[in-house]
């Protein structure tokens, strides 16, 4: 049968959407790029922002009707699943089956349940690492791979679904990840991105090798060219970790690390763990220990609490370290989290003008950093064709910005040396050397 996953959400359910994609495909099933071609239909789904949750009710409304229609197998993966698990299907009955966050490797037994017009569901305990081991082998030939380290988070963050979804911290064994990792160098991949809920924690408490002491370990593969890793906690940013930054040749010089408000009062009532005086001083040890590190982070404004003078205090924190780039959201209130129950909430009018402005402010900084890039000769890894001109191709320096210039696209999966001609808000443009 033919399937066809959507996916809402962070590069962790990208990767999990991978690894149902490969477990499909192991089993005979065929990956199609159009809903409407498909016999199976899964929505992997993310719940840390209210907007992925309204768009994925949107798009099961569309769904229905093609269901009706076609009689297609439609199964509900991901955050909303585990959430919901209690009330989805009353919400939705014609879904087919339910899997949680930690079930996605009992998708094929999902579609053969399906097939016989049995309702199947699992909500595995989120202590259960078998997806962890999923590893996507054998697929089309890639530049660039996901390799999960560990899953779930204990930091319960007060605005936070992850804990609740994703359960508590479960690390994968270092030489589980050294062999998957290669193993793709042996199949061309050249770039790995770990992933973790919190990276900086990966074996805490544990016997195995801490995260720096794993990123030499990768660091030292023949083959893999570069290593990056989302996402950091900035509480747990270790003097070690900042060090690999200036010591692995093959770790790029782009962190991401979140701060989520300038204000140490609504830090605390966010349970963040930091002051923003313990924040600024890692990026200033950040910046020493790697002078051309670009630095990029997430940021809620309108949190329950928020004041002029703590709006403004991320404005100045924001102004002050000059990222290269910042995802920044207003607040949404999250079912089981603390912050649901505090007062003082910010307007939503109120808080998407904060939101306006603090991006405007930040899109002028990042047009700034851009453009000075510009003389200058980076490193590109060529991911493809460009999506804006099919004489283009495209790429990524090792500081994570898009270089667009003029090639083919025989050249995908090669590092080559680029010109910066022009920067962009959102992208470079460059002429190959």
């Amino acid at each position: 049968m033919k399937f066809y996953i959507e996916t809402f959400g962070c590069q962790m359910n990208e990767h999990d959407s991978e690894k149902m994609a490969y477990l499909l495909r192991v089993d005979g099933h065929i990956p199609v790029y159009n809903m409407q071609d498909s016999d199976i239909i899964i929505v992997n789904t993310c719940s840390v922002r209210q907007k992925a949750e309204q768009k994925f009710l949107s798009l099961m409304g569309r769904i229905k009707k093609l269901k009706d229609k076609k009689g297609v197998i439609l199964g509900v993966t991901g955050c909303i699943a585990q959430q919901e698990k209690e009330f989805l299907r009353d919400k939705l009955p014609y879904i087919d089956f339910l899997l949680g966050t930690s079930a996605i490797h009992r998708i094929k037994d999902a579609i053969e349940c399906s097939t016989k017009g049995i309702f199947f569901y699992d909500f595995t305990e989120n202590g259960n690492p078998s997806s962890l081991y999923i590893k996507p082998c054998g697929m089309e030939k890639r530049v660039k791979a996901f390799v999960t380290i560990m899953k779930g988070c204990n930091n319960f963050c007060s605005y936070c679904i992850v804990p609740y979804v994703r359960g508590k911290e479960i690390s994968r064994p270092s030489k589980d990840i050294i062999e998957e990792v290669k193993n793709l160098a042996d199949s061309g991949v050249k770039e790995i991105t770990l992933l973790g809920q919190n990276v900086n924690s990966y074996n805490k408490d544990t016997d195995d090798i801490s995260f720096p002491a794993l990123l030499r370990e990768l660091n030292k593969i023949d083959g893999i060219e570069r290593i990056r890793f989302v996402t950091s906690h900035p509480k747990d940013l270790s003097e070690e970790l900042i060090a690999c930054f200036g010591e692995l040749s093959k770790l790029c010089e782009h962190i991401h690390l979140p701060f989520q408000s300038g204000s140490d009062k609504i830090l605390k009532l966010m349970n963040r763990g930091y002051t923003i005086s313990e924040y600024i001083e890692k990026i200033n040890k950040l910046k020493k220990a790697c002078k051309d590190i670009a630095i990029t982070a997430d940021c809620i404004v309108g949190f329950p609490g928020e004041d002029e003078k703590d709006f403004n205090d991320t404005l100045n924190l924001i102004k002050h370290i000059e990222f290269d780039g910042i995802f920044s959201f207003a607040y949404s209130k999250r079912k089981y989290t603390e912050a649901a129950n505090l007062a003082d909430e910010v307007p939503r009018k109120l808080a998407l003008e904060r939101l306006s402005h603090l991006q405007s402010i930040q899109k002028d900084i990042t047009l700034k950093k851009n453009r000075a890039m510009e003389g200058r000769i980076l490193e590109v890894l060529v991911e493809g064709k460009s999506k804006n001109s099919h004489e283009e191709i495209t790429g990524r320096t090792r500081h994570n910005k898009i270089v667009n210039f003029k090639g083919g696209a025989d050249m995908t999966g090669r590092l080559v040396n680029v010109k910066i001609t022009k920067g962009y808000a959102n992208s470079l443009r460059g002429e190959r050397i």
